[in-house]
């Protein structure tokens, strides 16, 4: 893998295609307030029983870990040795974008839509996780098992949608999914969070008044550097003190509220807090040397829990 510090790779690529799923619902499916977590759970056990042969039962000892589409996609596996740290563990190649917000139930003959990216060198494995998501929703999801048909797959990008997949072609289409950072904008940009940001420090969730913006380009920073350097072609080295320095030129005005969401964790048998900041967080100042982690991470997202979806925002004009 080669790599590239911040000065020479001024407007870095990524391999990244988000997918936009359509379905036929062929039973009812009940979808909860935020049905990101249930759609994460449905895939990974369906590809786990597609792509696991030895049928471990704990991944960490299964000598084809790092050749198995289930690890590689839902549990890749960190380097034994990194110059900089030890991990325990890396970000996930993938992320779930769930229908809007709103509890509600579709019926036999509706549409059901939801947004599933694939990052880097995971996009090798798109034919295999489209094949847990059929057997996914054939099974049933939500309280009631309800169940759905695959009709159209479209590959969406920043400024065009292209299908890439129907039932009467019967194969995903070959099809470019390198995006290549454009040039930085001007002094203010506008995020607009869509979906609840949850950002920690030292454990302790940060809200509307404590939030701050180094906390959000941080994270923004860390998070693209990982994800490059771990999946994509090309690994974004940026200098982070240097950048932990220049926060201090960027100032913003905030408009964001608390959103809570609970969700019940099937490994630890408990509902867990996911709540986080939505709204809109206009920024100003130094910029260009973050531009990269913050136009990428429109599709990357943003701080805990982004598998399945929280954390999502976009750019727009401020």
């Amino acid at each position: 893998m080669s790599t590239h510090h911040m000065a020479e790779f001024s407007s870095p690529t990524l391999s990244l295609g988000r997918y936009r799923l359509d379905w036929q619902v062929t039973r009812s499916i009940r979808l909860p307030d935020y049905a990101g977590s249930m759609l994460r759970g449905a895939f990974g056990h369906a590809l786990r029983s597609i792509g696991c042969i030895t049928r471990e039962k704990d991944c960490t000892t299964c000598p084809l870990r790092r050749d198995c589409p289930y690890t590689i996609l839902f549990e890749p596996v960190p380097p034994e040795h990194h110059p900089l740290q030890d991990f325990s563990r890396i970000p996930v190649p993938y992320i779930i974008e769930p229908p809007e917000w709103g509890t509600r139930v579709l019926h036999p003959g509706d549409t059901l839509s939801f947004h599933f990216t694939l990052i880097g060198c995971a996009l090798q494995e798109l034919p295999i996780a489209i094949l847990a998501w059929r057997r996914a929703l054939a099974r049933g999801i939500g309280p009631d098992d309800g169940t759905a048909e695959l009709t159209s797959i479209v590959l969406e990008q920043p400024d065009s949608s292209i299908p890439v997949y129907t039932p009467e072609n019967g194969q995903i289409e070959p099809h470019e999914t390198r995006l290549a950072c454009p040039p930085p904008p001007a002094a203010t940009i506008r995020l607009h969070i869509t979906t609840p940001l949850r950002l920690q420090n030292n454990g302790v969730p940060l809200k509307a008044q404590t939030v701050t913006e180094r906390a959000l380009l941080m994270a923004l920073v860390r998070r693209f550097a990982l994800i490059s350097e771990f999946h994509g072609e090309a690994a974004w080295q940026p200098d982070f003190r240097h950048l932990g320095e220049l926060t201090s030129s960027v100032t913003g005005k905030r408009q964001l509220s608390w959103r809570d969401w609970q969700r019940y964790s099937s490994r630890q048998k408990q509902k867990m807090a996911l709540g986080g900041l939505t709204g809109r967080w206009d920024l100003h100042g130094e910029l260009a040397a973050f531009w990269p982690a913050l136009w990428f991470g429109q599709w990357l997202h943003a701080g805990k829990n982004a598998s399945f979806g929280l954390g999502r925002y976009r750019i727009i004009a401020a």
